[in-house]
């Protein structure tokens, strides 16, 4: 199983989860989140934004469908045709354990 962690501009979240879902990914935790990448914010004439608004979008997939996930966010998540500088970060992790609290069990 992996963790997948998703950082995506706020306005490209509901395409990338509408896209997730109908590929059979339901499952997602969502939280706004702010943060900055390599260009340290944004200046707009002499303010500097540092603290720019996103949505982390949280997945525990199989290791098969790991491909599948990060496409649809790659390609879902970036903005125009080339992609812009804020689109985004997609980090993926190893998943050792996951239980499930309602029914008590282990694994998905």
């Amino acid at each position: 199983m992996l963790l997948i962690r998703a950082i995506v501009r706020p306005e490209k979240k509901d395409e990338v989860l509408a896209n997730l879902s109908s590929a059979g990914f339901n499952a997602a935790t969502m939280v706004d989140v702010v943060g900055r990448g390599k260009q340290k914010g944004i200046k707009i004439g002499g303010m500097v934004y540092d603290e720019i608004p996103k949505v982390l979008i949280i997945m525990v997939v199989p290791d098969e469908e790991k491909d599948k996930v990060v496409k649809i966010v790659l390609e879902t998540g970036r903005t125009g045709a080339n992609g812009t500088f804020g689109d985004g970060k997609i980090f993926v992790s190893p998943v050792d354990e996951v239980y499930t609290i309602s029914r008590n069990t282990k694994g998905l």
